[in-house]
């Protein structure tokens, strides 16, 4: 069975596993239930990541000529999120990112500048089904990024596999439906978007249609409760006739002492009607093994990508491998320093790739 099958059997197996309400059967409320608090509110948070990152390889020249190894102190996001609740049923989110201006004739040309990166209204079904349970509209979260990021949660040293790679995007402008299994069984995400990520505007009629599924097979197993099995499909035309596909199978283990997750995608991509399709594949696999209770935890991951079959030897190959302490006991506030080797090898393209090695040191803050 290819991979592209496996993943769609997944979803068909989800999508029938959630429809089938008889396995899943949820107490009806009682007259006696609390009335749903509809009083607004209003949140605002940040998420801050700061680097110093040492580049290794390949060496660079500077303005005179001289050789040196690139070195840099980053802020890679600076978030600003706005949140609330106008009841119940009705809730939004708003949040700007920095993002790097590199326009030639901008007088900001280099500085950090504020854009856009969700701002979406929420209407909740929570009292017509599950916890949880939502509609969404706007510029908002993608369904499988989103989601793999509450487990690997070191975005901060580096972007997921298929974001990294540019396959996904985390953001885009759309609407979407999100369910979740009674039970804890799993979950449902799925929509519509632009498909040409936050960071651009739409440019034809073409509509990305993205939806992810997630089954937690033994939700009250206590050491299995933390095994998820995940399909992902991508389906869009950046013109007609042509393609921009991705699947993505997906198996997670979330548990005290390590987290750890494989990923495996397929993608094809062309950008027109007459020109041939790349046709690419991959994987990713990481664990993260906590050291004791102190706080320290590892980061170990290895990717490949083969970015286009038809092109044979091509080959894309990371490791990364870091250690970062996680403050304990700070409320609301989530805070964390790592210190990480970042090595990319690239193999038989044309014209030819430098591999990159950098060392970094990676500070997160949010709240």
């Amino acid at each position: 069975m290819s991979q592209r099958s496996f993943v769609r059997v997944v979803l068909v197996c989800l999508v029938l596993a959630a429809s089938s309400s008889g396995s899943f059967a949820q107490s009806a409320p009682t007259a006696a239930s609390a009335r749903p608090d509809d009083t607004p509110s209003f949140k605002v948070g940040s998420m801050i990541f700061a680097d110093y990152t040492y580049q290794l390889s390949p060496e660079a020249k500077d303005t005179d000529g001289n050789t040196i190894h690139n070195s840099s102190f980053n802020i890679g996001r600076a978030y600003i999120n706005f949140t609330g609740n106008l009841n119940h049923l009705i809730s939004f989110r708003v949040t700007p990112d920095i993002a790097r201006e590199s326009g030639s004739g901008s007088s900001l040309s280099g500085s950090y500048t504020f854009r856009l990166k969700y701002a979406f209204g929420q209407f909740n079904l929570d009292d017509w089904t599950t916890k949880g349970s939502w509609i969404r509209l706007g510029m908002q979260q993608t369904p499988l990024i989103d989601y793999e990021e509450t487990i690997y949660r070191y975005r901060f040293q580096g972007t997921t596999f298929t974001d990294r790679e540019g396959f996904i995007s985390s953001s885009d402008t759309g609407l979407s439906a999100h369910w979740n299994l009674p039970g804890n069984y799993g979950d449902v995400h799925g929509g519509f978007y632009n498909g040409e990520t936050y960071a651009k505007a739409e440019v034809n009629n073409e509509k990305a249609f993205q939806l992810r599924a997630s089954l937690r097979p033994l939700p009250s197993n206590g050491f299995w409760k933390g095994l998820r099995v995940t399909g992902y499909l991508h389906q869009d035309q950046p013109v007609q006739g042509a393609k921009r596909e991705r699947a993505v199978g997906q198996v997670t283990f979330e548990h005290p002492v390590v987290n750890a997750g494989f990923d495996y995608l397929t993608a094809k991509d062309s950008s027109s009607a007459t020109k041939p399709v790349a046709d690419a594949s991959g994987y990713s696999l990481w664990l993260t093994p906590k050291l004791g209770t102190s706080g320290w935890e590892m980061l170990l991951r290895h990717d490949e990508l083969k970015p286009n079959k038809s092109i044979g030897g091509q080959k894309r190959k990371r490791d990364i491998a870091g250690v970062a302490y996680w403050f304990p006991h700070l409320n609301k506030v989530t805070s964390a320093l790592m210190v990480d080797y970042d090595s990319l090898k690239q193999a038989n393209f044309s014209p030819s790739r430098p591999n990159d090695t950098r060392y970094g040191l990676k500070m997160l803050i949010s709240f």
